[in-house]
């Protein structure tokens, strides 16, 4: 998986700490293990899909990497800035290009962006919200 950029390059070491961290939430995913999920989502955690009506919560965000999911197949992550504010909260935001296992078994590419807000947990990061997803919905 491709998840490196020159961008990430520029990063203080406290930035590049969180964006590995999300790099290795993208491989939790890819792997369809909701127990690690579990442990790095905040239990108050909060989402939004661009595209659908309403937020959705914690339990929504461990099936949306569980096995009734799409497998991913290959992606690359592009960070765009990565904030974190006072050693306590830190915000990411980056692109990403995937390709997933269609219905039919066929690859499927989608893109799109996120934005992703965790809270210091110790020396790691928990996840408190996200919003974005893929490009096109409306």
């Amino acid at each position: 998986m491709d998840t490196k950029d020159r961008e990430a390059q520029h990063f203080s070491q406290e930035q590049r700490e969180l964006w590995e961290h999300v790099t290795e939430l993208w491989e939790i995913a890819r792997r369809r293990e909701t127990g690690p999920v579990r442990k790095l989502l905040h239990r108050d955690y909060t989402g939004w899909v661009t595209g659908l009506d309403t937020p959705h919560d914690y339990e929504a965000a461990v099936a949306s990497v569980g096995p009734d999911t799409p497998q991913v197949l290959r992606y690359r992550l592009k960070p765009l800035k990565v904030t974190v504010f006072d050693h306590e909260v830190g915000v990411v935001h980056y692109s990403y290009e995937a390709d997933v296992e269609a219905a039919d078994g066929a690859p499927k590419q989608i893109a799109g962006r996120w934005t992703e807000i965790y809270k210091r947990r110790g020396s790691g990061w928990l996840m408190i919200a996200v919003s974005g997803g893929p490009d096109g919905m409306r």
